[in-house]
């Protein structure tokens, strides 16, 4: 999921991998137009609901109710330590979570997307990884 700005510059915020969930939760709830971008990079399953849809089903199905509470709860927490994380810790530090977060990713992106998505330059996302590669 990203952000395109005013420059056309892209800016990541989320990555989802297999059997997982993404979606522009502000967006769903409050029914208005997404700023945000979800773009398969990979050949994917995409489901959608409407909104109607999916509370039809939490109120007449809890199990949904709890499942999707969950989901999106846990979708907060993510979105929380991210935001922390981008706030106190070093690219480095950043890389180094995504790489812990995603192990298997890295090797199926750009480093582009990397870079934008750990908020740096592709060059200095180079300069990370040389530094690192030197230990």
């Amino acid at each position: 999921m990203y952000k395109v700005d005013d420059k056309g510059n892209q800016h990541n915020l989320q990555f989802s991998i297999e059997n997982d969930w993404i979606a522009d939760y502000g967006s769903f709830y409050a029914e208005e137009p997404s700023d945000l971008c979800i773009q398969a990079l990979e050949s994917s399953r995409i489901l959608q609901i409407e909104r109607n849809d999916l509370f039809y089903l939490y109120d007449n199905f809890p199990v949904f109710d709890r499942n999707f509470r969950i989901i999106i709860e846990n979708a907060f927490i993510e979105q929380q330590k991210r935001v922390l994380q981008n706030i106190s810790s070093t690219a480095e530090e950043r890389y180094l979570y995504f790489l812990k977060k995603y192990p298997d990713l890295f090797n199926r992106i750009s480093n582009v997307q990397i870079a934008s998505y750990i908020g740096v330059t592709p060059e200095f996302l180079s300069m990370i990884r040389k530094k690192i590669a030197s230990r």
